[in-house]
């Protein structure tokens, strides 16, 4: 209706001459013809594509990216002129986790960052070891996607309706702040959108705000509610000089007090922080004398709950988030004697973000449903065999700004864990992928899997699973875990998060397929902020640890239980081939030893039939020579099916 009577103020404004002597009747004629004309003749344009991908943000780009590139035609939709999301338009430039999984399209993007720097060291900020300005990343991610010869990206679309043909998706329609409008037809859509927009518009179950235990099956869950995490305008600060003035204009409803406490420097009745404002800012410095401004003690962490609202429509409620920004830059300038600190000239919307950092929006319910017991025993489970991306983040939740009493949420600590496919697919509804925040995640496992390097990761495996649906011509959910999880490994994407088996270790796919098997686990520990699993290469283990990892198979090793080597390695191969032609129907062919030639021909040395094997060893041995072990069929769950 504002739309209608806005047009129709317009149109009256520069035609009043020609209805000043209308009767009412023919007035309200011609309002009517007027709209209708209009309506008629906005542009609409209608495409067809694979795979569509809408939202070019962090999951998003990397999705698309990864789907042309496995073979799919390709178009992402954004609503911005950037790519990366989070990364660029959103002006959070120093990333958080992963510092050592060195996986996939994570690793690609700090390769180009590396080069573009001409350094390996890009931690000019103290908390991450990788930051660069959102100008650099987008023209990383823009050069990627112009290499891509089925990948068309459209700028300047917000996602505004979806496409559905019974319990299927098969496109979405998009809108532009010309009110023209663009219709996508897909075989398969990938919800990259920060919110879960698409889902949500097509339908599908989802979960938002806080969870009980009944619902997540998490002890620690703290009960029911909407409330989400606080979101975050950030902006990209410059240092101009000492004798340089830059201070902004007086804000908006500026209120200097809401950012109290926010330095040691900065007035305080309550407990400051404990560092000066200098050191504040370092927090986020970036190459080039420019700072990341996404400070979230009394800084610019802001609440506002717009997840409900279609996408165009929020854009007028971000205002209170961007004032509440340039209330702290104001604040740092004027109180905290910043003013040579001032809005980079060269980033992003003269400085500030052109869209917030959303840490949370709606949840999926996918096939299966990851959440922090998954995280912190994961050999308790068989979800870590169908991983797709790993993350090491511990759980970290913002509520300091929400305008009321959050639960308490103990956070547990966790070891470096992966998610798991089915955390992609919705439950209830075909055609339809997820990538970016809106996977199929508890409120608290959300707190690690929202972080930029796990969203890219997860985008990454998304644009896999979409075009091997198209390329297959089959459900998203009917794919082979296993044939996704190898073409990740192909591209060296991390599908267990082990610190200690970097993927120029000869043995690193093999270490990986093997676990993923469960025949050989890692040991998980809580370091801090970057948390981490072993698997500790050349430790030994002894033959009835694989056994039981093997009682699915139905057999059992007859050898006494001692460590594993040359000898009785030969036995455990041919059992387990033994057992799975037997079940498979297929030719079974003995193995009578490992020669030497083919022990150096896999990388290994030290040929001695009567010393203990390393794990390393195992790993290499057991996939070369159990050669259908990893090809076995698991479901969602990560059950063995024979």
């Amino acid at each position: 209706m504002k739309r209608f009577i806005l047009f129709v103020y317009l149109y009256l404004s520069q035609n009043y001459i020609y209805v000043i002597n209308f009767k009412m009747k023919n007035f309200i004629f011609f309002i009517i013809f007027s709209f209708s004309y209009s309506f008629c003749f906005t542009q609409t344009k209608s495409i067809n594509t694979q795979v569509l991908v809408v939202g070019g943000s962090t999951g998003g780009t990397a999705a698309g990216i990864q789907s042309a590139r496995t073979g799919a035609e390709t178009i992402i939709v954004e609503q911005t002129n950037m790519l990366g999301g989070m990364l660029t338009a959103a002006g959070v430039s120093c990333t958080d986790g992963n510092a050592a999984l060195h996986s996939g399209i994570w690793q690609a993007f700090r390769e180009a960052l590396y080069k573009h720097y001409h350094t390996r060291n890009l931690q000019t900020g103290w908390v991450s070891e990788t930051c660069f300005e959102p100008h650099v990343a987008d023209s990383i991610f823009k050069a990627w996607a112009l290499n891509e010869k089925k990948l068309k990206v459209l700028y300047g679309w917000y996602f505004d309706k979806v496409l559905k043909k019974g319990n299927t998706i098969i496109g979405a329609e998009f809108i532009n702040i010309k009110q023209e409008r663009l219709i996508v037809t897909a075989n398969i859509t990938i919800d990259a959108t920060d919110l879960g927009d698409v889902f949500s518009a097509a339908g599908c179950r989802y979960d938002l705000g806080t969870e009980d235990s009944t619902q997540s099956n998490e002890n620690s869950a703290p009960g029911k509610s909407n409330i989400i995490q606080d979101l975050t305008w950030a902006a990209v600060l410059k240092d101009y000089g000492t004798h340089a003035d830059k201070a902004i204009q007086h804000p908006a409803d500026y209120d200097p007090s809401k950012y109290y406490c926010s330095t040691s420097d900065a007035p305080c009745a309550a407990t400051p922080y404990y560092l000066p404002t200098k050191k504040v800012l370092d927090y986020g410095r970036l190459p080039n004398n420019k700072f990341m401004l996404n400070w979230p003690a009394h800084g610019n962490d802001y609440y506002l709950n717009l997840v409900e609202m279609k996408p165009i429509e929020r854009e007028h409620e971000f205002e209170k988030a961007k004032n509440h920004t340039l209330g702290f830059i104001y604040f740092l300038q004027t109180q905290l004697g910043m003013k040579q600190i001032g809005l980079a000239n060269d980033e992003l919307n003269h400085g500030m973000a052109l869209i917030p950092y959303h840490r949370e929006g709606r949840r999926v319910k996918g096939i299966v449903r990851l959440n922090i017991n998954h995280i912190k025993d994961p050999y308790e489970y068989n979800l870590y065999k169908t991983g797709i991306a790993v993350g090491d983040y511990p759980v970290d939740h913002h509520h300091a700004q929400y305008p009321g009493k959050v639960p308490a949420i103990p956070f547990p600590q966790i070891p470096a864990y992966n998610i798991p496919m089915g955390s992609l697919i919705p439950k209830d509804l075909e055609g339809l992928v997820v990538c970016d925040k809106g996977i199929s995640v508890s409120n608290i496992a959300n707190g690690t899997t929202r972080l930029q390097p796990v969203v890219l990761l997860t985008g990454q495996a998304a644009g896999i699973v979409a075009a091997q649906s198209v390329l297959q011509k089959i459900s998203p959910r009917k794919i082979n875990i296993r044939t996704v999880q190898q073409k990740l490994l192909d591209n060296k994407n991390y599908l267990m998060p082990f610190y200690d088996v970097q993927p120029n270790d000869p043995g690193w796919e093999a270490i990986q397929k093997i676990s993923l098997i469960g025949m050989l686990k890692g040991v998980g520990k809580s370091e801090g902020w970057e948390n981490k699993m072993f698997f500790y290469p050349d430790s030994l283990i002894m033959l009835d640890e694989i056994k039981r990892s093997l009682q699915f198979l139905g057999f059992e090793i007859l050898e006494k239980n001692e460590l594993i080597n040359l000898q009785n390695i030969v036995s455990v191969i041919n059992q387990i081939n033994f057992s799975i032609s037997k079940k498979n129907k297929s030719a079974f062919k003995e193995i009578k030893q490992i020669p030497v030639h083919s022990f150096e021909e896999l990388g290994l040395n030290n040929y001695d039939s009567n010393r203990p094997l390393t794990k390393r060893e195992l790993a290499v041995l057991f996939d070369h020579y159990c050669l259908s072990l990893f090809q076995l069929p698991i479901d969602w769950q990560g059950e063995v099916h024979l």
